[in-house]
């Protein structure tokens, strides 16, 4: 072994590589390393400077380090061809700074020599360590670049990592990327995104009208209807009578043909419907008792007549025929005898209004400021608000009405035809929603475009044609 100094070199006691160095021209006392060997110098590693792992020690500082020399100033000369390594090195930033977890610089080596080693460093035999920072001599940085896409900067735990061996997040791609610029999809490749094809933008829903309607579709049914109406009221009575026929005619059918598919109850329709028509006949020409009349062989007819089928179910479908004729037919059998008194035109008009009126004015004051609900298990859309809305409404129709065009008529009398008119539409709309709910569906039938069905039109109607009649029978005769 060779302890002198001017050996060509030895290894270091705190870190165990081969450096070679130049010796230094002045004389100087002889230092024993501590494990001499053979034909070797020393270069200690730099020990990390305090607050900032890795960082290099000025030669001459505590702890080790240096050129052990007394002109630190020379730097130390490198072998030539014959001490070259080779070692896959991952690629490291010039100055990697401090990374989370990395263990204090104070403590020192197990030995004594000098700063322990940080965390995460390579050392040994084969790696030598220079010292890091931007001027370092063939320092070079290497950096992981994300895909050019057109969303913002990422946001952190996402694209290039804070510092190096940290795990790579791709961005995850904008959800409403910029106009011009392709959509990117996460790729297994850390730092990498892959295109995808443009997908549509969402389209808004179309706005609902209130309550699932077409207002338009409504508004010009309803025009419609009143049309066909007045026409028929002032020319020929009687061309309204054939009317209300018509009209009782596809009511019967739509709330038979509803109880068939919903309940599979099977209600006779042709003693229904023919029963219903003489009841309306009837009760024009003749009055009420031949009415009462044609609803007693009405029912009888519907027994008869169901007698034809199963007797499984019979009690069922007798009684809904029943409930049908008197519902349908026999309540519109009002409306005809209203029609045979001597202003029974006027009389219909006063009906036909007070009842819109309580529809209208409930719809308005309860969609401006409905909050209470009236029946919500029932029709969550009726406030009280809206009730009180379409009673003063139709109790201001009716008195007009009754002072103007009724003869022998009064405004107080048009006040109380006007209330009653109102709550018994209200509850003529909850009975057939009622019987909707139970049948789970919405409208009756599709033959009113905005409305639904005949019988979603006549459902305030019906109830409250024998109100109307027996009040201005009352008032002003029959």
């Amino acid at each position: 072994m060779n302890d002198a100094p001017d050996a060509p070199g030895y290894w270091g006691p705190s870190d165990q590589q081969f450096q070679p160095y130049r010796p230094a021209p002045q004389p100087q006392a002889p230092r024993t390393p501590a494990h001499p060997a053979p034909g070797y110098g020393e270069y200690p590693a730099p020990a990390p400077a305090p607050g900032h792992p890795g960082a290099p020690v000025h030669p001459g500082a505590p702890g080790g380090g240096g050129i052990r020399s007394d002109h630190p100033q020379q730097p130390p000369v490198y072998w030539g061809g014959d001490a070259e390594e080779t070692q896959v090195m991952p690629p490291v930033p010039a100055d990697p700074g401090p990374f989370p977890g990395a263990p204090d610089p104070g403590p020192q080596a197990a030995d004594g020599s000098g700063p322990a080693r940080e965390a995460g460093r390579l050392s040994g035999p084969l790696f030598r360590d220079e010292p890091s920072g931007p001027d370092a001599p063939g320092g070079s940085e290497t950096v992981v670049l994300r895909a050019i896409t057109g969303d913002a900067t990422p946001a952190p735990g996402h694209g290039t990592p804070p510092h190096p061996g940290a795990p790579v997040h791709p961005a995850p791609p904008p959800s409403h990327p910029a106009a011009g610029q392709p959509a990117f999809a996460p790729s297994s490749h850390p730092g990498q995104e892959t295109p995808v094809a443009a997908q549509p933008a969402p389209q808004p829903e179309p706005r609902k009208q209130r309550g699932g309607r077409n207002l338009q579709a409504a508004i010009g049914v309803g025009v419609g209807l009143g049309a066909v109406i007045v026409a028929s009221l002032f020319v020929v009575k009687a061309l309204f009578l054939v009317v209300v026929m018509a009209a009782v005619a596809v009511g019967v059918w739509e709330l038979t043909s509803r109880l068939s598919e919903r309940k599979q109850i099977k209600a006779p329709l042709v003693p229904l419907v023919v029963g219903g028509v003489a009841m309306v006949a009837t009760g024009y020409w003749a009055g009420v008792q031949w009415a009462a009349a044609s609803l007693a062989l009405t029912g009888l007819a519907v027994m008869v007549w169901r007698m034809a089928a199963p007797p499984e179910n019979y009690l069922r479908d007798i009684t809904a025929g029943v409930f049908t004729a008197f519902y349908v037919p026999f309540l519109a059998t009002f409306v005809a005898m209203m029609l045979a008194a001597d202003d029974g035109p006027q009389r219909i008009v006063l009906f036909l209004i007070v009842t819109i009126c309580s529809d209208t004015g409930a719809y308005a004051v309860g969609y401006k400021f409905g909050k209470n609900k009236l029946a919500p298990t029932i029709s969550p859309g009726k406030t009280r608000e809206g009730l009180a809305g379409g009673i003063a409404l139709s109790m201001l129709a009716g008195a007009l009405l009754m002072q103007l065009i009724i003869d022998d008529g009064s405004w107080w009398q048009g006040l109380i035809l006007g209330g009653c008119a109102a709550v018994t539409a209200t509850l003529g709309d909850l009975g057939e929603s009622m019987i909707k709910r139970d049948l789970g569906i919405k409208d009756m039938g599709t033959l009113l475009p905005g409305h639904g069905g005949i019988m979603d039109r006549l459902d305030s109607l019906l109830p409250t044609a024998p109100v109307v009649w027996l009040l201005l029978a009352a008032f002003v005769g029959s």
